[in-house]
């Protein structure tokens, strides 16, 4: 008799743990939806300590209604639901070359799922929004000291009115149609789709409205493209994800032998959709399109994969290239800047054939 074994399933990859940081085992993901406990972890601080049997979200600033909101009246408002991929700005940082400073994400810093709560605009709409209003501050519970100063801060990112307004700008309170876990943000998170997962506020404290640009250590020292080492010259902010894709199957440097291989992958982008997926086996020398297997015009990534049959033993350099419906196509050499944001060259892996 054959002795049964337990399924083997792949674990979140650490890469801190105070904070908690850790990354999606985005190679070894069969499904579009990533499960909760696989969801990858980004935290600035240490996890907060709330008390949700007296939580009040309030909504301040300009607005004609300053609002204190409990978690019963949020949820009780008229629902919107958003399928979308989440990207950490530093996913892929590990590649950069020349090297830079900051969690060394691999390709893992990415999960995917379905967010529902209720429409920022509904809540700002419900407070009387100020037409002097430039942009919407939301600040979280989670608070600490930056490496960089002696004060303490709570994370707070700001959005301009128009992105604030879009009714897929959500404050979300479930997940895959679960409640949404502590370490994601519950009991309320923003969810800001086609932007960076930065902005995606988790332990939501408050919404203040205000009439001039904000000026938060985390938006005005992090999340900015610094292109030169030496100074703060021609920084631009971190904001819509770059078009982008990564190769799951087969590993980088595995060893296959020769015969029919299956290559697949994802694509995304946080401008309109992929439209075509380029694979090369030799290195980038020639490109042949992959299958799209779930094109859609959505906040999702796309499946791709290419039927690859190797005849002949050697060394093959693998490469993948997406397009999007505005023209983007993914660089040969990503946009180096000092802080590691949004990498986005070719994909590439190396595999043996023997």
């Amino acid at each position: 008799m054959v002795p049964k074994h337990p399924d083997v399933k792949p674990y979140l990859i650490t890469r801190k743990l105070d904070p908690e940081n850790q990354e999606t085992p985005i190679h070894f993901i069969e499904q579009e939806l990533i499960q909760t406990p696989l969801f990858y972890r980004r935290n600035h601080f240490s996890y907060p300590k709330l008390t949700y049997s007296n939580y009040f979200l309030s909504i301040n600033g300009l607005v004609s209604t300053p609002l204190l909101l409990s978690m019963q009246t949020i949820q009780q408002l008229p629902s919107k639901t958003v399928e979308m991929v989440l990207e950490c700005s530093g996913n892929k940082r590990s590649l950069f070359e020349p090297k830079v400073f900051g969690e060394q994400w691999e390709k893992g810093a990415i999960s995917q799922g379905v967010w529902t709560g209720v429409s920022l605009s509904t809540l700002l709409g419900l407070s009387g929004i100020s037409q002097d209003a430039k942009e919407v501050v939301v600040e979280g519970y989670d608070q600490g000291k930056r490496t960089d100063s002696d004060e303490s801060f709570y994370y707070s990112r700001s959005l301009p009115v128009e992105k604030a307004l879009h009714p897929d700008t959500i404050i979300a309170y479930e997940y895959n149609k679960k409640p949404l876990s502590f370490k994601h943000g519950f009991p309320f998170r923003l969810i800001v789709p086609q932007w960076y997962g930065m902005a995606s506020v988790k332990w939501i404290k408050q919404i203040s409205v205000i009439g001039s640009y904000f000026t938060g250590p985390f938006q005005r020292i992090d999340y900015l493209y610094y292109p030169n080492q030496e100074n703060d010259d021609g920084a631009q902010p971190v904001t819509t994800m770059n078009v982008n894709s990564t190769i799951h199957k087969p590993l980088d440097m595995a060893i296959l032998n020769t015969g029919k291989h299956e290559i697949k992958g994802i694509a995304w982008t946080g401008n309109g959709s992929i439209t075509k997926v380029e694979i090369s086996m030799d290195n980038g020398d020639t490109w042949t399109n992959a299958n799209i297997i779930n094109q859609k015009s959505s906040y999702k990534w796309v499946s791709w994969s290419h039927e690859w049959k190797a005849t002949e033993n050697g060394i093959y350099t693998i490469k993948s290239k997406a397009t999007d419906s505005h023209g983007q196509t993914q660089p040969s050499k990503p946009y180096w800047n000092r802080k590691g944001y949004g990498y986005n060259a070719i994909d590439q892996i190396r595999v043996r054939v023997e």
